[in-house]
């Protein structure tokens, strides 16, 4: 009323402040979103109903590049098969395990994982390590076992059916753009051009942009040179540090079928906070990014990510140690942001028909053989401070989250080494051919002695200045060579034990 004095009612400014909020979003996006909710329930409720009839488990395999996924699933599914050096996967240990085999592919529009043909890599004469993951793929195992439970074991052998779910690396990245603008992303690139390991490879697109003004009117020419210019750009970063964190999109790097596609000319611009205008080339390279999280990120995210029940996240820690403090803060924040695009929780049989979440999350860090075991733990404990938050996230959720140091082939073993009456730990392997180690060239079938060097004990510490971590020296070896006429074991560390947190509850 005019003639009122004082501070307004407290639910007018309640309401006011709801209008507001409401005014400022946008329909369209308002919209979308829930359209994807709609298509993740429908999903979820196919999922369960045929859960109902023959139990599954999904099982997302995830990882930056060289993280060694292809190796991880191929040794997993190797040993389920041969029933084999696992005792501390309890269902088999115990002797519950009646039998586990193959299933034909599930998804006739999905490329099956190439186990055999991986398999035939490791176990040749001589051995080599199979091409990484360029394409997404799944394989389905069915596992025959016996409850623990008296009254489940009286109704016979149950079953449960595990999908593997395998893609690149790359695409992983791809999820951190979900939640940002087409500007955030632009001024992060040019700031991941400013790193020390990638400024070598920025001239020629950086040398673009600066003829570049955003403001300038769309040319689809220029679009086309510029995404051109910034793909050469992180290919050649990524070849010279292959071990080491990209940015997204992913698909610049491993475009699949989509090589040569509209959705991928775009690239970052400089825009220094200035406003987008309507018809520029700024505006042309922020539609095609909103519409490559639209039409490839977003329909990627919610057919296989919105589904998955398990997740392994598998982490090359050693490599991004080696390379610096900036390396192991960058690996960090990429992690975290990873994992914002998970949906950790607790599973509930009701919950879980509209909205499944991802209820036991592991975090491996790969690599544990370049390491004497001595130091696995404190392998263990850096990926452990690494994903604190992401963990600390997930816990709140109600999800279970572990962390593992592991091997999924082993390619070394550990001797001892006297010199001058002093023993020394060592790792024995065999160098890849053209691997350079203290000035000399390995041709791929001679062995050398290595002292990897040993982490720090307390590693909470020791990351607070992370330019006093010290430097481990890694090579790249060769997979393990089998005798001729022994059977191929496949020597891994704590591949069991992984294996074990992510699906034994499921085989009670």
């Amino acid at each position: 009323h005019p003639m009122e004095t004082g501070p307004p009612r407290p639910h007018i400014v309640k309401m006011a402040r709801r209008r507001g909020r409401h005014a400022n979003q946008d329909p369209s996006r308002e919209m979308s979103n829930w359209t994807d909710r709609s298509i993740d329930t429908a999903l979820n409720i196919f999922d369960y109903a045929q859960n109902l009839v023959a139990p599954s488990l999904k099982l997302g395999v995830t990882g930056l590049s060289r993280s060694g996924k292809t190796v991880f699933i191929t040794s997993l599914i190797y040993h389920l098969l041969a029933r084999s050096n696992l005792r501390f996967f309890e269902p088999l240990a115990s002797g519950r395990i009646d039998r586990i085999y193959l299933e034909p592919h599930p998804d006739d529009l999905l490329p099956r994982f190439d186990y055999e043909g991986n398999l035939a890599c490791l176990t040749g004469t001589p051995p080599r390590w199979p091409e990484g993951t360029r394409q997404i793929s799944q394989l389905r195992l069915t596992i025959e076992y016996q409850s623990d439970n008296f009254l489940a074991r009286s109704f016979g052998a149950s079953k449960l059916h595990l999908d593997i779910i395998d893609y690149p690396g790359e695409w992983l990245l791809d999820l951190t753009l979900l939640e940002k603008s087409y500007e955030e992303w632009s001024a992060e690139a040019l700031l991941y051009a400013e790193k020390d390991h990638t400024t070598p490879h920025a001239s020629d697109w950086q040398s673009a942009l600066e003829a570049i003004d955003p403001d300038d009117p769309a040319d689809e020419a220029m679009a086309k040179t510029l995404a051109d210019h910034f793909t050469d750009f992180l290919t050649a970063a990524r070849a010279a540090s292959p071990d080491l964190p990209t940015i997204p999109p992913g698909r610049f790097l491993m475009p699949g079928d989509l090589k040569g596609s509209p959705a991928l000319t775009f690239a970052p611009l400089a825009l220094n906070g200035a406003a987008i205008n309507e018809g520029s080339m700024a505006a042309l390279m922020q539609r095609r990014f909103e519409a490559y999280k639209s039409h490839i990120v977003r329909p990627f995210y919610r057919k296989f990510f919105t589904r998955l029940d398990r997740q392994i996240v598998l982490v090359d820690v050693l490599s991004n140690l080696n390379a610096g403090p900036d390396h192991v803060h960058h690996l960090q924040n990429t992690l975290s942001e990873i994992l914002k695009s998970f949906n950790p929780g607790a599973q509930h049989w009701l919950t879980s028909i509209f909205n499944k979440k991802i209820d036991r999350l592991v975090f491996a860090a790969t690599k544990a053989d370049h390491l004497h075991h001595h130091n696995h733990d404190q392998l263990q404990n850096l990926l452990t401070h690494l994903t604190h938050s992401a963990i600390h996230q997930a816990e709140l959720e109600g999800a279970d989250v572990k962390v593992q140091a592991l091997a999924s082939l082993r390619t070394t073993q550990e001797v001892e080494v006297t010199h001058k009456n002093e023993t020394f730990e060592a790792l024995q392997g065999i160098p890849a051919s053209g691997t350079v180690f203290e000035g000399r060239t390995f041709d791929g079938e001679e062995e050398v002695l290595l002292f990897p060097g040993d982490l720090p004990d307390d590693i909470g510490r020791a990351l607070l200045s992370p330019e006093t971590l010290p430097e481990i020296e890694i090579l790249n070896f060769n997979p393990p060579t089998t005798d001729a006429g022994t059977p191929t074991i496949m020597p891994h560390i704590r591949l069991d034990r992984a294996l074990n947190m992510l699906i034994g509850d499921k085989l009670r």
